[in-house]
């Protein structure tokens, strides 16, 4: 920690400063100082961390404290399992197919009105510090292109081979050193600058961690295949309790699992110790991750402005960690799709567990009603305010009542699909592209859990009506079809901007291993995809 500081010292004097000033009940609006906001928002962190049994696993001292005296959403999802579109989604309030933030490189316009640009202008300092990335034009070359020839009729590794990578020793804390550097400037600004302000304030921190670290001998912008820590972390983790996750043989995967599992490198041998250590290491990288947020928390503490100031954490998806033979995201299983929210401060029942289905686009309009600012009409998301009180359900939102369901999809890298997932009740029902060319997958997580039974042929009348009820949500068919045509349109546009040596690029892609092997036949792969008709 900063300056060296136990964590077990510091979650102490976090305890006792909060059991000392409780957050204030909730006033009637106007009546009282709108609430301060800081927003930690991390990169791949599992959801299911944050209560039982994941958070058997590891300990993460300051989520913990933030159960204690603040709230947890035992399911919250992303929008979109994957960087930049489940950012989008979070920034704006809308749907992926809302923003049209197909991949990793197309977001929302550096203009778009976010939830704190309307806080900022109705009255409340703001600022931001670390990863954003919900703006269209970052990620690598290699991303975008793996995005855009998803649809190719072509299989190529596009990941290193997932490993670790223990660094340091046991007095190793500061491992992700640019997370940390954020984390001070966070701190600084905290005891610097909102100390002395007179309004409130809006502070987000956005953490690289536990995002898998770059894989230098994976190629172009090298991929991030390593889960990297120090002793320090790995002692966090309680390697008895770490579950190693049961695979489907190659024969039975569903096709588009066996393309991620296949592009991701994923798909060769793998000893039980050798996942257990992937898992290991992923959650030593939580733990940092976690020490972060108590670093912020600790601030907040130390100034005064805890007792004023609702604390949320949460990531941009998950992380598979060898589940269903993957590493990475992009996947609607729950450990890529299954995300942490955690609330705490003033007018938010302590030690409340809520089991309705919430997701990322909530954020939006949470934001707004935090700081008393009527909400735009077009949002997909609800304020989760009402939840945070501990009210009824027929009390949370008596005029748009929130709906039974949560939509998430994906559109980008690692998948050969448009993928479109609705959670309700104990179902989850997947479905892709039009409906047609590819089987639909339904999860009863009642009783599977770990999703390792599709029983959409067992229950076709459940799997049509969630299908129904999907398509009243989105037409997904058209919308696949605009993102095939919008793939096309981008790679021909790239294809002609490389001129002769187009190539010589596209063969050292992160894709290089295999696509050296036999070029011309993946470029005419490539020239029979763009010859064909929508």
């Amino acid at each position: 920690m900063r300056g060296g500081r136990s964590g077990l010292a510091l979650l102490f004097m976090v305890a006792a400063a909060w059991d000392g000033a409780r957050p204030r009940p909730t006033a009637a609006p106007g009546s009282q100082r709108r609430p301060s906001v800081v927003l930690v928002a991390c990169d791949s962190l599992d959801g299911r961390l944050t209560f039982y049994p994941g958070n058997q696993t590891v300990k993460l001292p300051f989520i913990n404290l933030m159960k204690r005296y603040g709230t947890v959403f035992l399911n919250a999802y992303t929008n979109s399992p994957i960087c930049c579109p489940s950012r989008a989604a979070m920034w704006s309030g809308l749907f992926t197919h809302l923003t049209e933030s197909w991949n990793n490189f197309k977001g929302l316009n550096p203009d778009y009105v976010t939830w704190m640009d309307l806080m900022e202008k109705h009255g409340y300092r703001t600022q931001k510090y670390g990863k954003l990335d919900y703006t269209s034009g970052h990620h690598s070359v290699s991303n975008r292109v793996e995005a855009w020839t998803r649809d190719v009729d072509f299989l190529l590794r596009q990941e290193g081979r997932p490993m670790v990578n223990l660094t340091g020793d046991r007095k190793r804390v500061r491992v992700m050193e640019k997370d940390w550097q954020n984390t001070d400037k966070a701190v600084n600004w905290i005891k610097e600058e909102a100390i002395n302000l007179t309004q409130p304030f809006v502070l987000y921190l956005g953490l690289n961690l536990p995002h898998p670290y770059p894989s230098p001998y994976a190629g172009e912008n090298f991929g991030a295949s390593t889960f990297l820590t120090s002793p320090y972390w790995l002692e966090k983790v309680t390697y008895e309790a770490i579950k190693i996750p049961k695979w489907s043989s190659l024969s039975e995967m569903h096709p588009v699992d066996y393309y991620s599992s296949y592009t991701k490198n994923c798909t060769g041998e793998f000893t039980k110790q050798e996942v257990r250590n992937i898992r290991a290491f992923y959650y030593a990288m939580c733990a940092e991750t976690d020490a972060m947020l108590g670093e912020i928390i600790s601030a907040l503490r130390g100034t005064g402005l805890l007792k004023d100031t609702i604390v949320i954490f949460t990531a941009d998806h998950g992380e598979l960690a060898m589940e269903h033979r993957q590493f990475y995201k992009m996947s609607m299983y729950e450990g890529s799709s299954h995300v942490p929210l955690l609330v705490m401060g003033p007018g938010v029942k302590q030690q409340q567990q809520i089991s309705n289905v919430v997701s990322l686009v909530d954020i939006y309009p949470t934001m707004l009603d935090i700081a008393r600012i009527p909400p735009p009409q077009n949002l997909s998301g609800y304020s989760l305010i009402p939840l945070l009180r501990g009210k009824a359900e027929n009390e949370v939102s008596p005029g748009k009542p929130r709906p039974s369901w949560v939509l998430s999809e994906f559109h980008g890298c690692n998948v050969n699909s448009s993928t479109y997932m609705l959670r309700t009740g104990k179902w989850k029902y997947i479905a892709y592209s039009d409906g047609r060319s590819v089987l639909p997958q339904l999860f009863d997580l009642s009783d599977d859990p770990d999703e390792l039974t599709n029983v959409a042929i067992k229950f076709p009348v459940i799997a049509h009506s969630l299908d129904k009820m999907l398509r009243s949500i989105v037409d997904y068919p058209k919308v696949s079809s605009s993102v095939h045509e919008y793939n096309k349109k981008q790679f021909i546009s790239w294809k002609e901007s490389l001129g002769q040596n187009y190539s010589n690029v596209i063969a050292n892609l992160r894709w290089h291993q295999d696509w050296l092997k036999d070029p011309k036949k993946y470029e005419n792969a490539i020239e029979k995809w763009l010859s064909q008709s929508k």
